[in-house]
């Protein structure tokens, strides 16, 4: 049976998540690491207890107990900050795919492990939505984060025995999960466990077709 890990792109080592490419690459010294990180959990803890509106350059600086120079001259502005804030938690989340604990991590069957993925993405973008739009606009999309996205699924699927083009499949069960349509469903009046049931019903269509 195929591997239900995510294909390992050229130049990146096998486990390493993917880079959404929002922030420039650059060595770092472990003091400077240090910093960024303390500067990303208070803006993370500002997200949580205040939303992403609350997130000002002031306010991670008073949080953190740095000046509001520093934060501006780790991320350089606001929106600098968001995508470093997005890139950290979907870092995390994508370690938990490649190699957290199952059914999201491997261990499980390809249609478990769709369906855990799906959920999890699900939730994550209903939590994070604010986050998401305010990184990468209003569309709610980070391309290289799709690719990990669509790459998994595709996996999952050719695992699961799925005949047919997968890349389109995969896009087609992610489409639901993004921000945008996840609103719009929100704003119809579809709750989140309607949203979910009907994903999960959708996936298991494919799977079993």
């Amino acid at each position: 049976m195929p591997s239900t890990r995510p294909p390992v792109a050229a130049g990146r080592r096998p486990g390493q998540p993917v880079d959404l490419g929002l922030r420039p690459e650059r060595a770092e010294r472990a003091d400077a690491a240090r910093n960024r990180e303390a500067l990303l959990d208070a803006a993370h803890r500002l997200v949580e207890s205040c939303g992403v509106d609350a997130v000002t350059m002031d306010a991670v600086a008073a949080a953190a107990h740095v000046g509001k120079g520093t934060v501006f001259r780790r991320f350089g502005s606001r929106a600098g900050l968001m995508a470093a804030l997005l890139d950290h938690s979907e870092t995390l989340w994508q370690q938990q795919v490649i190699s957290g604990p199952a059914p999201l991590g491997p261990g499980a069957p390809p249609l478990t492990r769709l369906i855990a993925f799906g959920e999890s993405r699900l939730d994550r973008n209903l939590l994070h939505g604010d986050l998401v739009v305010a990184a990468v606009g209003r569309y709610g999309r980070s391309l290289p984060a799709a690719a990990f996205h669509t790459a998994h699924v595709r996996v999952l699927l050719a695992s699961a025995g799925v005949q047919g083009d997968l890349p389109v499949l995969a896009t087609a069960l992610l489409a639901p999960l993004e921000v945008p349509i996840l609103r719009q469903q929100l704003d119809l009046g579809i709750d989140r466990d309607r949203i979910l049931a009907g994903w999960t019903d959708l996936a298991r269509r494919v799977v079993r077709g």
